[in-house]
């Protein structure tokens, strides 16, 4: 044996497999390290795996099986679980008892009469031909031989073909347990003669649930938000759940796992944020919307997650809009359900399905982009701008809806500013237009430049008001101008005096207020050097003013031609 240098420690020798053995046993994934043994155990699925223990209980097994359904619900679980039973020398009510010496030998894999074969690598008819002739020999060691084979559908039609007679007419002593995601790729012919069983999704709370036990059992400190998260992020599968687990968990060693550390691994994004972004696109601020997905770029977010979760969001909203109480659909907090809430006032159902539709196309043109944030920031844009869709109803709806919020908001600003008495301040607030100047600067700038007084106007002089009145109201504030395009005469004795007639009592409030009349004298003086006195009437409840005044449409018939200044 060689001698070891001065110095060194001498180790004993350990063969290659003892290492790698010692170093894989150091730690296992949650997934496989708590993978059930039992049936009690598989969650979930209570109306497949009752059924199984009462088949093994009473000895009623079928040759064959089909356990299909969607990733990591427990379907190749469920297979080792019945192979185990059916050998199982004392089973505890269907279950195996996992102390016995054929339950020891399959677990460890000791025991070569259970074999599972993954379809997707032995999909060949002559892998097959040998598993099938394989099949006629009696096992070994235990009662049954059973065969999983996991991803069914991946064979040939060559494999299936050589499955099908054996799958038919197998020996007492063999079982088939076939496992899938796509059941519908199976040919007819070898699904009529399996017994099948459809694994259903697992429901948040209860995979969240399970995590919670899992985290107790581990000694780990966990925030129920975290856990959550994770269940939902799982999409129904707990062999996901347990993997992200692990990737957050990994990260964060050594701490307690709270709700803000997984969205961060996960690369998710909060609540509150989508609720800031749906307020940005119902107010159509596209900036805002542009800089907001540049933070979520910034701090590492995946953009088609992100698209994922806000659809998501959208559609909570959908249906806290189509019903009255959807609290029980609706998985999340208190607090979360109060900002849904809030949401859902600020746009009707035919927008926020526009916007679900959006986004849903966006979802499936993000998986083979090079550009999505281009795609991502044109989507945000299409939804603040309705009139970018041509021909679409939904579009066309929400394009009311957005004029009539306009409207809404727009009178709803100019009555408060009137009623606080600043004319001016409510016609600033509702334009929106913080950076422009408003009529009386304008119009003063004006009268600056012209230098000259405006001379005293006669009642001859209110046709030349009347030529230049639409280029005098589109010199003031949209707060002004359409309730000045009302009701107005040429003199009907008036004399000198422009009259103003409305039946609606709230504009004639807001008009007969000393300031707006200053400031319609002031547009009038700018436009046509008069300084014209201005009368303000407020005609009577049902009182049809057009046939006692000329109105401003039948005074622009009169062939006056307006000025463009």
């Amino acid at each position: 044996m060689r001698r070891a240098p001065f110095g060194a420690t001498r180790v004993p020798f350990l063969p290659a497999a003892s290492i790698f053995q010692e170093v894989c046993s150091m730690y296992q994934a949650l997934y496989r390290k708590w993978r059930p043994k039992v049936f009690s155990d598989v969650i979930g699925q209570e109306h497949i795996t009752e059924t199984l223990k009462k088949q093994v209980a009473e000895g009623r097994t079928s040759h064959a099986y089909l356990f299909t359904g969607t990733r990591g619900t427990g379907k190749t679980t469920c297979a080792k679980i019945l192979a185990k039973a059916v050998n199982c020398e004392h089973p505890v009510n269907g279950d195996p008892c996992c102390q016995c010496p054929s339950c020891l030998g399959l677990e460890s894999g000791s025991f070569l009469d259970v074999l599972e074969l993954d379809a997707a690598s032995n999909n060949g008819v002559d892998q097959v031909r040998a598993l099938r002739d394989e099949a006629i020999y009696a096992p070994a060691n235990v009662k049954k031989r059973v065969y999983i084979v996991d991803e069914v559908h991946m064979l040939s039609i060559g494999a299936f073909n050589a499955l099908l007679k054996t799958l038919e007419e197998p020996p007492a002593y063999v079982i088939f347990i076939l496992a899938t995601t796509e059941a519908h790729k199976i040919p007819i012919t070898i699904l009529s003669r399996c017994q099948r069983y459809d694994f259903k999704r697992i429901s948040i709370d209860t995979i969240s649930a399970r995590l919670s036990e899992l985290m107790v059992a581990e000694d780990i400190s966990a925030d129920e938000r975290a856990l959550r998260y994770v269940a939902k992020a799982a999409d129904g599968s707990m062999r996901d759940a347990l993997s992200l687990l692990d990737q957050c968990l990994a990260f964060y060693m050594g701490q307690e796992l709270k709700y803000e550390n997984v969205l961060e691994v996960l690369g998710a994004v909060d609540t509150e944020v989508f609720s800031d972004f749906f307020r940005g696109i119902v107010a159509g601020d596209a900036i805002g919307l542009i800089h907001k997905l540049e933070k979520i770029i910034i701090d590492g977010r995946d953009l088609s997650q992100f698209v994922s979760d806000f659809t998501w969001y959208l559609r909570n909203l959908m249906l806290l809009q189509s019903q009255t109480d959807a609290s029980d659909v609706l998985e999340m907090s208190e607090e979360n359900m109060k900002l849904l809430k809030e949401d859902a006032k600020l746009t009707d159902l035919n927008g926020v399905m526009r916007y679900i539709r959006i986004f849903s196309e966006l979802s499936g043109q993000l998986k083979n982009s090079s550009q999505k944030r281009v795609m991502v920031e044109v989507a945000l844009i299409k939804m603040t701008q309705p009139a970018m869709e041509k021909g679409l109803n939904d579009a066309l709806m929400d394009r009311i809806a957005v004029l009539e919020r306009r409207m809404e908001t727009g009178l709803e600003a100019a009555a408060r500013a009137m009623a606080a008495g600043g004319f001016a301040a409510g016609a600033g607030a509702l334009t929106g237009d913080n950076g422009g100047m408003t009529a009386d600067a304008a119009i003063g700038g004006t009268q600056a430049g012209m230098g000259a007084k405006p001379k005293p106007a006669r009642s001859e002089d209110i046709t030349e008001v009347i030529r230049n009145w639409r280029s005098i109201c589109n010199g003031l504030s949209m707060a002004l101008k359409p309730i000045l395009e009302h009701y107005t005469t040429k003199a009907n004795g008036g004399g000198n005096k422009l009259q103003l007639i409305y039946e609606d009592a709230t504009y004639y409030s807001m008009v007969s207020r000393q300031e707006a009349i200053d400031t319609i004298k002031q547009a009038i003086a700018a436009k046509t050097g008069l300084d014209m006195e201005i009368e303000v009437i407020h005609a009577e409840s049902g009182t049809d003013v057009s046939q006692e005044y000329d109105t401003l449409e039948d005074i622009c018939r009169m062939n006056i031609v307006e000025e463009d200044f």
